[in-house]
């Protein structure tokens, strides 16, 4: 039976581009997987004469040939490689095939020009900055340790910023594969290191690295309303890419530090402000601090007790891009006086026995003991 034609293989019409056959592969190569059509018994021979098709149509001068020649041009009889020994339709290259197209592109690891150049890695900064500088925003400079472009070579590696040359023993590929029996063993390049480039006289000052390590001082701008756990993305101000790739992101984790007067929940503010018993007791006004500086007058009113809390709006926390600002918690600590002197004792004795009705939290919890007693008893 003779082959049937690579591009009607692969659903394509002469001439389509490298992408539009990628493309066709992957979905001919996930819809004929053995693995996924073990009811279909043509799937595998189906799956081998896809891969036989892409990886004619794949490479330049093996679709120049079939272009040219058809099948013949892999033929004994034309002078190339007969399909035997080639390994046309060899299920293992086909596995390899197949799971190199379709997960090498999410798993970062293709080979060739795509890893000459390879992106820089990003970096992580931890800020700490106070509440105060949370509520405000303010403007950082930040000193960061990194890797950076090479002066020296322009980040290429080489001397004189010369460019690298294709690596001879991958042809830039990044990677080699030797045939074990059934499988097809992949490994990285061992002259290359799965660049697929050398650089042939490396530069002094970076050794071929095309970066060096050196610390830069960078101005952050931290937004009003931040919190722990902010990020703030800083884009290309990561480590230097290597040989000329591109640099990574910076991103800066900020830490709010606790303030002494105030605690913070989301937006909002919370003061904690102890008063005298008498104070609590007649009621009265009381003078509270805000985080922006100021002050606020806040009227406590006759027989307060600790845990009252009252609102100040608008005297909280901005919220982070925007959406308004949140409110200021006030909760009462009721203070008892210590280091009474004699005068102030006698006067707390005159008045403790001047209040039995004055304390009605104290009388229904008194009475309601003497009620769990009474029923013990019974």
């Amino acid at each position: 039976m003779s082959k049937r034609d690579f591009y009607e293989v692969l659903g394509l019409q002469r001439g389509a581009s490298p992408d539009e056959i990628k493309k066709a592969y992957r979905q001919k190569a996930k819809a004929l997987h053995p693995d996924s059509n073990s009811d279909n018994p043509d799937a595998e021979a189906q799956f081998k004469e896809v891969n036989e098709a892409y990886d004619t149509l794949k490479d330049d001068q093996k679709r120049a040939a079939y272009d040219r020649f058809g099948h013949a041009a892999f033929d004994g009889g034309m002078g190339g490689m007969g399909a035997g020994a080639r390994g046309h339709g060899d299920f293992a290259s086909a596995f390899s095939d197949v799971f190199e197209d379709l997960f090498g592109d999410f798993m970062g690891q293709r080979g060739g020009g795509g890893r000459r150049a390879q992106r820089g890695s990003d970096l992580r900064y931890n800020l700490r900055v106070t509440l105060e500088e949370a509520y405000t925003g303010s403007q950082k400079t930040i000193n960061v340790p990194a890797s950076v472009a090479c002066s020296s070579c322009n980040g290429s590696g080489a001397e004189g910023g010369a460019e690298p040359v294709t690596c001879p023993t991958c042809s830039g590929m990044g990677k080699v594969r030797a045939q074990q029996g059934f499988f097809t063993v992949e490994r990285t390049c061992p002259t290359c290191s799965g660049m697929g480039q050398i650089v042939k006289n490396p530069c002094k000052a970076c050794g071929g690295a095309g970066r060096v390590e050196k610390e830069r001082a960078l101005s952050v701008n931290i937004p009003p309303g931040v919190e722990t756990g902010t990020r703030i993305r800083l884009a290309g101000e990561g480590e230097a890419g290597l040989r000329g790739g591109p640099s990574g992101d910076l991103y800066i984790f900020i830490e709010v530090r606790d303030h002494a007067l105030f605690q913070r929940d989301g937006v909002n503010l919370y003061c904690r402000v102890p008063v005298g018993m008498s104070a609590a007791a007649l009621g009265g006004d009381i003078e509270v601090p805000t985080i922006d500086g100021g002050r606020s007058r806040v009227k406590i009113p006759a027989g307060s007790q600790t845990g009252r809390q009252m609102r100040l709006r608008g005297k909280g926390m901005p919220a982070l891009r925007g959406g308004g600002v949140g409110d200021m918690m006030i909760e009462l600590a009721v203070e008892t006086p210590v280091n009474l002197t004699a005068r102030q004792k006698e006067l707390l004795r005159e008045f403790d026995a001047l209040s039995e009705d004055n304390n009605p939290e104290s009388s229904s919890f008194f009475s309601k003991v003497k009620g769990f007693w009474d029923s013990m008893k019974s």
